[in-house]
Order: structure tokens, then C-alpha cells, then sequence
């Protein structure tokens, strides 16, 4: 379980930035607007990011971020990048798949950009673009 001041910083590629629109699927329609944040699965394991399929894991988490755009939104560890793994492979809003595309476009996030996710709890994080 993540502790005050774990932290990872992930890089932005287009499917982060456009979540809803750029798909290789076809188990739903367009939603533009859609984002989330990568976690790599090093990370996951290292800090103990863990998706629903970990038994006891806390996976729903508080976030805001560093420029006050996100105040006390919840985000969900969640995904996997193999069937049954228990570690996260992205964190989304939690009930709101536009909450962190949102926060994109508040932020001008580009390819290539970075963000920082740092823990100021077991339960909260604060997202920043660096």
C-alpha cells in the first residue's frame, strides 16, 4: 500500500490524452474528453498500486492537483496489464472517465509531458505537471 511521499512520474502518450477517441476497441462508442494517468507496472509493484482483483487493496484514492483545478476528486487504481494481475495499470476518475481529460485541457498537457503523482496519505494523492 502506498505511503506519505511515494511518488512516480509518468510520460503522456496519446492514448492517455485521448482516452475516449483513440481506441483499438470496439466494446464502446467515441466519448471525447476521456483521460487517464499511466502507472508503470514497476512502480505499481514497487509502491503497491493495486487494482480490484488484489483482495484487500484500498484502489479508490483522493486526488488534487498542484494548480487547484482537481480539489478532492476520486480516482480509481484500476486495469491491469495482464488477465488477473493484482497490480494498476492507470488510475481514472472514479465514476467520471472526463475528470482527468479535463484536468488535461486545464493544464495544456502535450505528448510528451510529464506528470508527478505523489501520496500525501495512504488514501490521497496530488497530481502535478512537471
Amino acid at each position: 500500500m502506498p505511503k506519505l511521499g511515494d511518488y512516480f512520474i509518468t510520460t503522456l502518450k496519446r492514448a492517455h490524452l485521448e482516452w475516449g477517441s483513440h481506441r483499438h476497441t470496439s466494446t464502446r462508442g467515441i466519448i471525447y474528453g476521456e483521460g487517464y494517468l499511466q502507472i508503470p507496472r514497476s512502480e505499481a509493484a514497487k509502491i503497491g498500486i493495486y487494482n480490484s482483483n488484489h483482495p484487500n487493496a484500498t484502489y479508490i484514492f483522493n486526488c488534487n492537483s498542484v494548480d487547484g483545478f482537481l480539489e478532492n476528486v476520486t480516482v480509481k487504481a484500476s486495469g491491469s496489464s495482464t488477465a488477473g494481475d493484482i497490480y494498476a495499470k492507470q488510475f481514472q476518475g472514479n465514476g467520471n472517465l472526463q475528470i482527468i481529460g479535463d484536468w488535461y485541457n486545464y493544464v495544456n498537457a502535450q505528448l510528451g509531458d510529464r506528470v508527478k503523482v505523489t501520496w500525501i496519505s495512504p488514501t490521497d494523492i496530488e497530481i502535478e505537471k512537471i
